[in-house]
């Protein structure tokens, strides 16, 4: 059996990725050492796709990944112990808080704005998850240690004055996600092809975003643009946003592979 230090070499040689996957194996020696939960602070999806490689290789020890609703983008990974199920982690978790944020409904605010003024305050990246911006208002998804700091100190998304006050996860609506269908065929199963097809561009340019490093293929860098691409695998691109491949058929008559993608918009 392998080491520790001889399991991240063989995973990754990314020190900021090494450290990451350090932290995890502790969180999961906490858990079953102590038999208490144990968890990582919010991951984005490319770290939540290497944490999952690391935990397919130590034997998939009981997680749960969890965001605060079904579908989060950021989410903690948790480490159960033996007599604790996922469903009672996530009803009855003080991990994840929800604080919701409200302002002037004719002023545009975003993400960013959110996000800039939270960080502004000393906060790091992953003690905040989803930040879920409406009209008028921002549900903020936090490590629970933080709800007291920020009720106190979050007073203003840019300079637009904000008034919060903390929910139950209970309370959260989580927009709808909208997604367009797109049916189409390709000369090949190539990322840059199928990315051509899932964004409405040319193949060109498609490859000019891969090899510009924008691309992820499955939360991961990929700068490939002949990497075979699979039904079921998540393309996502800086300023274009994200599609899945959910459907592949049998060529047509001129030798072209039919496609089925849904595009979130």
């Amino acid at each position: 059996m392998m080491n520790k230090t001889e399991l991240l070499n063989k995973i990754t040689q990314h020190p900021e990725e090494r450290v990451l996957l350090a932290r995890v194996m502790d969180k999961t020696e906490l858990a079953r050492s102590r038999s208490v939960p144990a968890h990582t602070g919010f991951l984005s999806s490319a770290e939540r796709a290497s944490v999952e490689t690391l935990l397919a290789a130590i034997g998939r020890p009981r997680h749960v990944f969890w965001g605060g609703y079904e579908g989060a983008e950021r989410t903690i990974c948790a480490f159960l112990p033996e007599w604790q199920d996922e469903d009672s982690f996530r009803l009855e978790t003080e991990t994840v808080a929800l604080l919701h944020a409200t302002f002037t409904a004719d002023t545009a605010l975003s993400h960013r704005d959110f996000l800039g003024s939270i960080l502004a305050l000393g906060i790091t990246r992953e003690k905040v998850g989803d930040l879920l911006v409406s009209a008028g208002a921002c549900d903020i998804l936090i490590l629970r240690e933080l709800t007291d700091f920020l009720l106190q100190h979050l007073e203003r998304a840019g300079r637009v004055k904000l008034q919060l006050q903390p929910l139950p996860i209970s309370a959260l609506q989580p927009p709808e996600e909208s997604t367009k269908r797109i049916t189409d065929t390709v000369a090949s199963l190539r990322l840059d092809a199928v990315m051509a097809s899932g964004f409405s561009i040319s193949r060109g340019k498609a490859a000019g975003f891969i090899s510009a490093g924008r691309v992820q293929l499955n939360h991961r860098d990929c700068g490939k643009s002949d990497h075979a691409v699979a039904a079921g695998d998540v393309i996502t691109c800086r300023g274009l946003g994200k599609c899945v491949l959910t459907e592949t058929g049998g060529l047509s008559r001129k030798g072209r592979i039919s496609i089925v993608l849904e595009r979130y918009v």
